[in-house]
């Protein structure tokens, strides 16, 4: 952990990515408290919920040694949140689209959702947390000045395509630039490649990873299905370069003054 100005910052590797901890609040017990909860918590979901540690509870129900009924509640929240994300995408969000049991298409929006919430509750106001490209803003940057996030570009390594300026919203981005064709079209099997990235925005993490997770899987129709969803906005760069936003998006292409955050790791 390290002092800013005005808080705490700190970078945790976990569940194969890096998460980071950017808290503009005075920095006081409670707060330092809940930082090291947080990140406890990050590690726990991992514990439970990945697919690449033999001993977690999915790669146990994935081999059959145990049922649902035998996990804890929080196993049976995320496959229930996950059963509601394919109902309400028609199936283009899938935990099963690789033919095995893999909650993490929500796990992680979900469980920087709960980081966030733990810092809440112990009275931070202003923060922001990055996991993997996936922000949970709450708040200011510093008093009058709302959060400002860049958009990698997907295409060109190094560059942004947009940033985005916001208090309190949740911002997710899909697409191949980071972990390559990782989504596929669950209703063909196949890698989805419609779209270069995705990136959504809304009011909770779990539900807006899930939609940009959606949304990159659609491809071509990804635009008039934002649209038409209530509370949630997109911008897409396609594989040619050209861009779209929904008509709600809240953010502008890219301009040359630097964003409040980048890189999670500087």
């Amino acid at each position: 952990m390290s002092d800013t100005t005005r808080g705490l910052r700190h970078v945790e590797h976990v569940m194969g990515t890096v998460f980071s901890f950017d808290i503009r609040d005075e920095r006081v017990p409670a707060i330092e408290a809940a930082l090291s909860e947080a990140v406890s918590w990050l590690h726990h979901v991992d514990e439970v919920f990945s697919t690449y540690r033999p001993d977690s509870t999915v790669s146990r129900l994935v081999r059959h040694e145990i049922e649902l009924a035998d996990c804890s509640a929080e196993v049976r929240e995320v496959l229930a949140l996950c059963r509601s994300a394919v109902r309400n995408t028609c199936g283009w969000f899938s935990h099963l689209a690789t033919g095995f049991l893999d909650p993490s298409g929500l796990v992680k929006g979900w469980a920087v959702e709960g980081a966030s919430q733990i810092l809440y509750e112990a009275g931070a106001r202003n923060t922001c947390l990055n996991g993997g490209g996936d922000l949970r803003l709450r708040g200011e940057s510093a008093p009058g000045a709302p959060w400002r996030i860049g958009i990698a570009h997907p295409l060109r390594p190094g560059e942004l395509c947009a940033t985005v300026e916001a208090g309190d919203l949740a911002v997710a981005t899909s697409g191949t630039a980071e972990r390559g064709a990782h989504v596929v079209n669950p209703h063909l099997g196949t890698p989805a490649n419609g779209l270069a990235s995705v990136t959504v925005t809304g009011a909770g993490l779990t539900m807006t990873d899930v939609n940009a997770t959606a949304a990159f899987a659609r491809g071509e129709s990804a635009r008039d299905w934002l649209e038409s969803l209530d509370g949630y906005e997109g911008f897409a760069v396609l594989p040619d370069g050209r861009s779209w936003r929904t008509e709600g998006f809240p953010g502008e292409s890219y301009d040359p003054s630097p964003p409040t955050i980048t890189d999670p790791l500087e």
